[in-house]
């Protein structure tokens, strides 16, 4: 009788740790499962934020190149201001040339009017 409880109690001790060596492998497995599924949505969040820098770096790229352009077109665009201006100058700069010609040859005029009209009179 003692034998047979022995054995039985050996039986039960074997489906126990049978039983418990499953639960523990389960564990273990499920365990595996949820470091993957973390693993994975931490990748999905990743993989994101690197298609994103990549995009951003290419839109950097190209607006970079963009404001390269841009200034150099502004300057284009201040070298032909800085050149209308000063043919503008120059223009102004023969108009009062001229005018003053203008007024030197009205006083020489009237001056060789007046001598005429003294040696007319003196006649």
């Amino acid at each position: 009788m003692l034998s047979s409880l022995i054995k039985e109690h050996q039986v039960k001790q074997a489906a126990r740790k049978e039983a418990q060596e499953l639960k523990r492998k389960e564990a273990v497995a499920a365990a595996n499962n949820l470091t993957l599924a973390l693993v994975d949505h931490l990748n999905v969040g990743v993989a994101q934020a690197y298609l994103n820098q990549k995009r951003l770096d290419a839109e950097a790229k190209l607006l970079h190149q963009s404001a390269t352009s841009f200034a150099k077109q502004t300057q284009q665009w201040l070298t032909l201001v800085e050149g209308f201006s000063s043919a503008l100058k120059e223009i102004g700069d023969v108009e009062n040339w001229a005018k003053s010609i203008e007024d030197d040859m009205q006083t020489v005029n009237c001056a060789l009017e007046y001598a005429y009209k003294v040696s007319q009179e003196g006649s």
